[in-house]
C-alpha cells in the first residue's frame, strides 16, 4: 500500500485547495487538485464541463483521472467535494493512501461560496436566489456527503481556524500518527 498520499476530502468552500498547497510544500511533496486537473485536461472549468457534458460525464472523466494522480508517490491530492461519494473513488482512495475529512459547518460553508458562481451543484436557477435557499441546498447535498467523509482516517475542523494552523496540525498528523514520513 502507498502511504504517500494524503487525500484531502469534504465539501466545497472547506479549504481543500488552499491548504493542500501549502501542505504540499511544507512537506516537500507534489501537489494536485483534482478539480484543476480535469479543467486543464478538458480546456474548461467544472461549471462549464457540467453545463456542456452533464454530472455523469464529468464523474467518469474525475474518476479516470483520480486513479491516474493515485499513482504518485509524496502527494497531496484534493479531491472535489463529490469525489468520494463514488464508490470506485473510494476503493482506489482507500487502497492508495489516507484520507484527511476537512470539516466545517454549513454556516461557515455559505459564508464562504456564497458569492461564488463556479460551483455547479450550488446553482440556483430559475427561482429567485436567496440565502435560505442557498443554505438549504449546502445542508442537503452536505448531509447526503457527509456519511463519506465521515469515512476519512482523521477528521480536521476547519471553522474559524487559521490556514498556517490547519496546516500545522495536518503536517503534524501526517509526520507522527499516519506514520508516513517514517
Amino acid at each position: 500500500m502507498n502511504d504517500k498520499i494524503v487525500y484531502l476530502t469534504g465539501f466545497m468552500g472547506v479549504g481543500k485547495s488552499t491548504v493542500g498547497p501549502i501542505l504540499a510544500n511544507t512537506l516537500g511533496w507534489d501537489y494536485f487538485d483534482l478539480d484543476k486537473v480535469i479543467e486543464k485536461r478538458l480546456g474548461k472549468k467544472i461549471k462549464k464541463i457540467f453545463e456542456e457534458n452533464g454530472e455523469t460525464f464529468f464523474r467518469q472523466v474525475e474518476s479516470e483521472i483520480l486513479k491516474e494522480l493515485s499513482g504518485n508517490k509524496g502527494a497531496i491530492i484534493s479531491l472535489g467535494g463529490g469525489t468520494i461519494v463514488n464508490h470506485n473513488n473510494l476503493s482506489i482512495i482507500r487502497d492508495t493512501g489516507k484520507v484527511i475529512y476537512l470539516k466545517a459547518s454549513v454556516d461557515s460553508i455559505y459564508k464562504r461560496v456564497a458569492f461564488k458562481r463556479d460551483r455547479p451543484n450550488l446553482l440556483i436557477e430559475g427561482e429567485e436566489f436567496s440565502k435560505e435557499k442557498l443554505i438549504q441546498k449546502i445542508n442537503n447535498l452536505f448531509l447526503a456527503r457527509e456519511k463519506y467523509y465521515n469515512q476519512a482516517d482523521i477528521t480536521i475542523n476547519t471553522d474559524d481556524i487559521p490556514v498556517g494552523v490547519t496546516v500545522d496540525r495536518i503536517a503534524k498528523i501526517i509526520n507522527d500518527e499516519l506514520e508516513i514520513n517514517k
